[in-house]
């Protein structure tokens, strides 16, 4: 709407000038028409009249580049307030809540802080007292399997997860850099240049979240370990007792 406002101005302003002109060729040589008349020409008038016509016309000409520079600046305006067409935030914010929901499936021991605590402590002692019986220690181990499967299962959903976005990730991007090399305004740019960086952060929460789930079920795998030998050696002692039994010539 801008560019054809601008170019009506255009054709509005030339026609002033020609009308100015055709005003003083008209305002000069009525004179000389007149001179059978008996009117006299008068030449220091008429340089006058031509000097003054001349500065009239500078002055438009000056005010016709001034309200062209001004019509620019509109137009330029105008494009850098345009806004994409599209945008992949929502797309983005769909894919971080789909990891965030996956994280959060966490079974048994969870990466609530306070809780993992204190099923950790629970379930993966340094050692088993006495009193603990042996069906409790079965239990537990059974308890402990379930949770080395869980975030061995989880953490395979998650990368599976990742994987599976990559080749959108890869149209995001094509996207992206299509939108940031047609950018016909400031805004336009800017916007491009955020989506970008918002894919980039998106990736990046990606990453840790994926590590933070290999990094649990790696964790759990070892304290099995650890809780499992544990219970072996209680029950070891269990089985020895005091070791009277096993006396040499009983």
């Amino acid at each position: 709407m801008l560019e054809n406002i601008g170019r009506m101005f255009m054709g509005t302003t030339s026609r002033i000038i020609i009308t100015t002109i055709l005003s003083f060729v008209i305002a000069v040589n009525g004179p000389r028409r007149l001179g059978a008349f008996g009117i006299v020409f008068d030449p220091t008038n008429y340089g006058q009249n031509l000097l003054t016509a001349a500065r009239a016309l500078e002055q438009i000409n000056n005010q016709v580049r001034s309200l062209q520079n001004q019509t620019q600046s509109l137009l330029n305006q105008a494009k850098n307030l345009t806004s994409l067409p599209t945008s992949v935030v929502g797309q983005l914010s769909s894919t971080i809540n789909q990891t965030n929901g996956l994280i959060s499936q966490a079974k048994n021991i969870s990466f609530d802080v306070q809780k993992a605590q204190q099923d950790f402590e629970r379930l993966y002692p340094r050692q088993y007292a006495a009193a603990v019986s042996s069906d409790k220690m079965v239990q537990d181990a059974t308890a402990r399997w379930d949770n080395s499967y869980d975030g061995l299962k989880q953490s395979l959903t998650l990368q599976s997860a990742i994987v599976s976005n990559l080749d959108q990730d890869g149209r995001t991007l094509q996207t992206l850099m299509a939108n940031s090399s047609a950018a016909v305004g400031s805004l336009q740019a800017q916007q491009s240049g955020n989506e970008l960086l918002a894919l980039q952060i998106k990736q990046s929460l990606q990453t840790q979240a994926l590590m933070a789930t290999q990094a649990r079920a790696d964790t759990l795998r070892a304290a099995e370990q650890q809780a499992s030998s544990a219970a072996a050696k209680e029950r070891f002692t269990r089985f020895i007792g005091d070791g009277h039994a096993y006396t040499s010539g009983k």
